[in-house]
């Protein structure tokens, strides 16, 4: 359990401590060589890989009722199909084959679906619920990234859990309508101005870089908010973001290699293989994710360490709240003192028991 005192707010100094490094060039070449080995070191010390486990669940939960409202909603005005075709496209350059045919079926039954609009209120209920899920599950493993306890009281932490989900659902909406609404668009656009063509070619260059900002941003939001630490001020590019991406990429290629050459997924699992190979790119996915978390985690670290501030071992960041933790102290000193009072009853009983017998035997 994580010494609470280290963090308190009366130890822990200002977030913005005006001391640390400000931005990356100014850290030291010694200093990102130790960052980069407590990454991965702390990686494994925080056991990254089950809290991927868990979040993998949690996403299943999230990714099919996201979808089925997604797809709905594009369905409405007549793009269900685009939509679905967009989104195996994007997703055919960064996971195995198997993935796609596991996604593709269910897709295209949401969007052949006449009951569109029922999906998409069923479908967004389900997925913001899930999704909330999700966002909590990788709070608890930004907290024991950051080695603090949740100290924020539920009625707190729900609704920033609630409003990262809104979040995301928004950002994944924004993707949706790049990928698919904007072809007619642009065109539209490019006649109005009479520049024909010329509008569509440079949109279709343009906007995977606004695809992948939209994706660093949103991953930034999750490393801000979710954690009970109190980070520093939020910066729309988060270099533990640019890390995840990069680690996901390699990872995803790397896996989708594998499955092709040398895996018997087909042989072991049959008709389950695709569900398997889909499982084990999202436990990636997440584990890629936790590693850029761990990367902003250990860079903070570092700047606190050029700042002068004693965090080789413990991260110096004070908590948001402490109100949930003071209270489980409060039910674990009551536990304590009532686990107390039961020993020292049935010592004396016990006691009592024993000087009895003595003087009956003397």
């Amino acid at each position: 359990m994580t010494d609470r005192a280290v963090h308190d707010d009366r130890v822990a100094p200002d977030p913005e401590d005006p001391r640390k490094p400000d931005t990356p060039p100014e850290v030291s070449k010694r200093s990102w060589k130790y960052i980069l080995r407590k990454t991965f070191r702390e990686f494994v010390d925080d056991e990254c890989q089950d809290s991927a486990a868990a979040l993998t669940y949690y996403g299943v939960l999230a990714i099919f009722p996201g979808l089925l409202a997604l797809t709905s909603l594009l369905a409405l005005v007549g793009q269900g199909g685009k939509a679905i075709d967009a989104l195996l496209g994007v997703l055919e350059g960064i996971a195995p084959p198997e993935v796609l045919q596991v996604l593709s079926e269910p897709l295209q039954r949401f969007a052949d679906s006449p009951a569109a609009g029922l999906g998409f209120v069923t479908g967004l209920v389900i997925a913001l619920w899930s999704a909330s899920g999700y966002v909590g599950a990788f709070g608890r493993a930004m907290n024991r990234i950051y080695e603090i306890e949740e100290g924020r009281p539920f009625w707190k932490l729900r609704p920033v859990q609630l409003g990262v989900t809104v979040a995301a659902v928004v950002a994944v909406a924004i993707v949706a309508v790049i990928l698919v609404v904007s072809g007619p668009i642009t065109d539209a656009i490019g006649e109005a101005l009479g520049l024909g063509e010329a509008v569509r070619v440079v949109w279709e260059i343009a906007k995977w870089p606004l695809l992948a900002i939209i994706v660093i941003v949103l991953i930034a939001l999750l490393y801000h908010a979710t954690p009970n630490a109190k980070q520093p001020k939020f910066r729309w590019i988060s270099l533990g973001a640019l890390v995840a991406i990069l680690v996901l990429v390699i990872a995803s290629a790397g896996f989708a290699l594998y499955v092709a050459n040398f895996s018997n997924y087909d042989r072991t699992y049959g008709s389950l293989a695709g569900a398997i190979v889909f499982l084990l790119w999202l436990w990636i996915a997440n584990n890629a994710l936790l590693f850029g978390a761990e990367f902003d985690a250990e860079l903070e670290r570092g700047r606190e360490l050029e700042a002068g501030i004693p965090a080789e071992e413990r991260i110096q960041l004070p908590p948001r709240d402490t109100r949930k933790i003071d209270k489980a102290e409060e039910k674990e000193k009551e536990d304590i003192e009532l686990g107390r009072k039961i020993r020292e009853a049935h010592a004396g009983e016990a006691a009592r028991e024993a000087a009895e017998e003595d003087s009956r035997h003397g």
